[in-house]
């Protein structure tokens, strides 16, 4: 893959006239948009598993050295929450913290909404823009699923990591950046490395600090946490009441699988909330049984895009048997297959090589 396509375009080259349009009616629509408070769990850290322990350890260990960090994890497992962590816990607390979502914008106005503009830069650009590389400045910039940007861009940010300098489009010359990165994604980096699709030296200019955020499904300790932060927060926000919740509902939130993660759970929580009539939610107010993958599609998104139909079946069948713990019987009926045919699958994995989980038990079921 040719990643230096285009870097050399003239900056009054770009963005070309029909997207700058575009990007000046973003930016309007950015400030005309009404200003909405949701419920701001962006800074709460709430934990009790021993797993999210530890990432707290590694923060407060690296939180003041000037270094990149690479969050990744499942979408809706708190990527975002552990980025302002270590923002908060730094000594460039004090200053601004700025986030951008990479998959949120097309590739041209996310390098505006990165690196900024000159007056004059394009049709319509008539006053200077500063990006949030700069608005970061002294503080810290989250790029957010940092693995859907493009090859051009990608160079750019490698040469902002490298260089500690940018450049907006339509300047004369670089400028000096004090901003720390914390990059997330969702994906399969390396993978994405491997097939071409992410630069491999911007990778490793990011994997200096890489922390990997487990599953919800993985840290059964903090659903019960998290539910309960949920009903006090929504509670008081809905219905000014301590809302509580049933033992045999929050039995089987602690057993479900929560593709969505906690941004799932909050969710469910939220409107369970809403459609309560009493003061205590019971496992009437959600039905779990019922939940399809189309009610999240979050699922979706977690799969390794890039990979051969027979490698996913590999990773999406090892997955099930790792979270029923190498149960057989139980993998079978959360795959929707008979037993004889996750074993004759199980035979085939084995004799390719790969490493599946056995039962806790040490016998196979």
């Amino acid at each position: 893959m040719d990643y230096t396509k285009n870097n050399g375009a003239l900056a009054q080259d770009y963005p070309p006239k029909d997207t700058s349009i575009d990007y000046l009616q973003f930016m309007q629509e950015q400030k005309a948009a009404p200003k909405v408070k949701p419920l701001d769990n962006k800074n709460e850290f709430i934990f009790a598993d021993e797993k999210m322990l530890r990432i707290k350890e590694i923060v407060e260990q690296i939180a003041d050295a000037n270094v990149p960090v690479l969050i990744t994890g499942e979408s809706g497992t708190g990527k975002e929450v552990i980025a302002r962590m270590i923002h908060r816990s730094s000594a460039r607390k004090d200053e601004p913290f700025v986030g951008v979502n990479c998959a949120a914008l097309p590739s041209n106005l996310l390098e505006s909404e990165l690196f900024g503009f000159e007056k004059g830069a394009f049709t319509g650009a008539t006053q200077r823009h500063l990006g949030k590389f700069e608005q970061a400045t002294n503080g810290t910039l989250l790029l957010d699923e940092v693995t859907e940007t493009n090859g051009a861009l990608q160079a750019k940010l490698l040469r902002a990591l490298q260089e500690k300098e940018i450049e907006r489009i339509g300047g004369n010359g670089p400028v000096k950046v004090n901003t720390r990165i914390i990059a997330t994604t969702n994906r399969d980096i390396a993978h994405t490395v491997s097939e071409g699709q992410f630069r491999q030296d911007l990778f490793y200019r990011l994997y200096v600090i890489q922390l990997e955020i487990p599953a919800l499904r993985q840290r059964p300790k903090d659903i019960e946490v998290l539910t309960r932060h949920f009903l006090r927060s929504f509670g008081q926000q809905y219905k000014n009441k301590n809302m509580t919740i049933s033992a045999d509902a929050m039995a089987k939130l602690v057993k479900y699988s929560w593709p969505g993660n906690v941004r799932e759970l909050q969710n469910l929580i939220q409107r369970a909330i809403l459609m309560s009539k009493g003061e205590m939610i019971t496992s009437y107010d959600f039905n779990l049984e019922n939940r399809k993958p189309n009610d999240n599609m979050d699922w979706v998104r977690h799969l390794p895009i890039g990979r051969k139909m027979r490698e996913v079946e590999v990773h999406f069948i090892i997955e099930t048997l790792k979270d029923h713990n190498g149960n057989r019987t139980h993998s079978a009926k959360t795959l929707g297959i008979s037993l004889r045919t996750l074993r004759n699958k199980i035979n085939e994995f084995v004799h390719e090589g790969y490493d599946v989980p056995q039962p806790t038990s040490g016998k196979p079921l």
